[in-house]
């Protein structure tokens, strides 16, 4: 389909401070990347954390933006260009994107999925669940974009506005009925999803991350409550009661709350009955089954997609069949076994929390005599506070502990570690080895195991590279670990 739209009809939407030129044009497409921009379109100048896009106004003239929306007119105006100067040009694109695509957020069941972990499994659960529920839907995540059963790779945990609604326009063209969706704390802040009308949104968890951005912990959880409270009386709120911030996500919330729960008492509940390395029993709301993923946090994430499809009133043999088919979202405790039957585990595991619920998991599920591996980094440019902890939680679960480089991005592989090794004590310091390059310290650990062994390969679970000094080098950790093990 291709968008036109006149500029009139957009100026009586939008929040506008002043406007100079012609309001008479025809729009033909939208950015905030002067590069991008063609003929007859609108140029949103955005200050981002790297650039100011109002430093691009010329460049986007020359590519032929004939439309300006900035927060502060240039100096040098061109007697041929209309310009739109608005309070908030991050909020200005929400709405632009939106209006753009004719609002398609509101001709699809929008689902917006928050916390800290969780977000991507399960969004996919919730796509997987859904398709086989004979439902179209789609998903916007981490990992992919998927329109029914058509891949669109990701760049984003959450796309930018012009993405989303492009997606979601998509969508209803395919006659989605669902879309199923990561909001990060990022898109939050920068605005990205303020103009979309969701259906529902899910909250799993709020635990330390992303502080190099959000600076202290109650902007970050306070970030995540602003998306609850922006849902309507109409749509729903569901929130993991055992989080102790979930009461905070719904202090002000007009959706109806609702609450799922392992550990008190919540409008679903559900219980681990048994678990295994292929798998658990669960208990749902007095209903058994058999699920294909493991851990605590999987029976939550579980639970979860279980309470939205209740929500949306589909019949219990039929979740619960659907349930006990699901896979886990790639690079999400992905398995590998070799004819040794030495286990390979990778992970994005890339909080303390995180770390520390997969390492647990495991621990519960190994015998004493199988030596655990576990290879882990810290990313660069990013949260530096967290990276002691990350050590010592790997220490406290593993046999033998690798630091190794996740993405050091321009920061010093070397100098992250030694951040990770700051505050181990002996004991735990006999544990580490510090091999930086992560190919040699994958390699490392499959000559450290033997028959029924486990190595866990953290951090970077689905990517398929390695961020070095702004450049992605082609990196797959399932591949490196299967190299290891000598299953390819």
């Amino acid at each position: 389909r291709i968008f036109i739209m006149k500029l009139q009809h957009i100026l009586l939407k939008v929040n506008v401070v002043k406007i100079l030129g012609d309001k008479n044009k025809e729009i033909t497409n939208i950015n905030f990347n002067s590069k991008k921009i063609t003929k007859n379109g609108l140029f949103v100048a955005i200050r981002g954390l790297v650039a100011d896009g109002h430093d691009y106004i010329d460049n986007s003239i020359k590519s032929g933006a004939s439309v300006i929306f900035a927060e502060i007119l240039p100096k040098k105006i061109h007697k041929d260009i209309t310009y739109v100067c608005v309070k908030n040009t991050h909020r200005s694109l929400s709405q632009l994107a939106s209006i753009f695509y004719n609002y398609p957020s509101k001709s699809i069941r929008l689902i917006g999925v928050t916390g800290t972990n969780g977000k991507t499994t399960i969004v996919s659960l919730l796509h997987q669940l859904f398709s086989l529920l004979n439902r179209k839907s789609g998903m916007i995540s981490t990992i992919e974009n998927k329109i029914i059963d058509k891949v669109i790779p990701s760049t984003h945990t959450t796309p930018d506005p012009l993405q989303i609604n492009s997606l979601l326009s998509k969508m209803v063209d395919a006659e989605c009925e669902y879309c199923f969706m990561e909001v990060s704390s990022h898109a939050l802040h920068q605005e990205r999803v303020a103009d979309l009308s969701f259906d529902g949104g899910v909250f799993t968890n709020i635990t330390n991350d992303h502080l190099d951005y959000h600076t202290t912990f109650s902007e970050y959880r306070d970030v995540k409550k602003s998306f609850f409270d922006s849902l309507s009386a109409e749509t729903f709120a569901l929130v993991n009661k055992d989080d102790k911030n979930s009461t905070k996500m719904l202090e002000t919330t007009k959706a109806k709350k609702i609450t799922y729960a392992l550990k008190s008492m919540a409008d679903f509940n559900c219980k681990v009955i048994e678990g295994h390395f292929d798998g658990m029993l669960l208990m749902i709301n007095n209903f058994s089954v058999w699920v294909k993923l493991i851990g605590d946090f999987n029976a939550y994430n579980l639970l979860s997609v279980y309470a939205v499809a209740k929500l949306y009133r589909f019949a219990d043999s039929d979740i619960l069949t659907a349930l006990s088919m699901l896979d886990s979202a790639e690079g999400r405790l992905q398995f590998l076994k070799n004819q040794n039957s030495i286990i390979g585990i990778v992970d994005y595991a890339h909080t303390e929390d995180a770390l520390k619920n997969a390492l647990i998991t495991i621990k519960n599920l190994k015998t004493n005599s199988q030596k655990l591996v576990t290879i882990i980094g810290c990313g660069g440019n990013r949260d530096k506070s967290k990276r002691p902890f990350m050590t010592k939680v790997a220490c406290q679960y593993s046999s033998v502990v690798i630091l190794t480089s996740d993405n050091p991005r321009f920061e010093d592989p070397d100098l992250i570690i030694s951040d990770m090794l700051s505050d181990l004590n002996a004991n735990q310091k006999e544990k580490v080895l510090s091999i930086n390059n992560r190919k040699q310290a994958i390699m490392t650990a499959g000559k450290l195991v033997t028959k029924d062994d486990i190595i866990f390969l953290a951090g970077k679970g689905h990517e398929k590279y390695q961020e070095i000094k702004g450049k992605k080098l082609p990196f797959d950790d399932v591949i490196e670990l299967k190299k290891s093990l000598n299953i390819i």
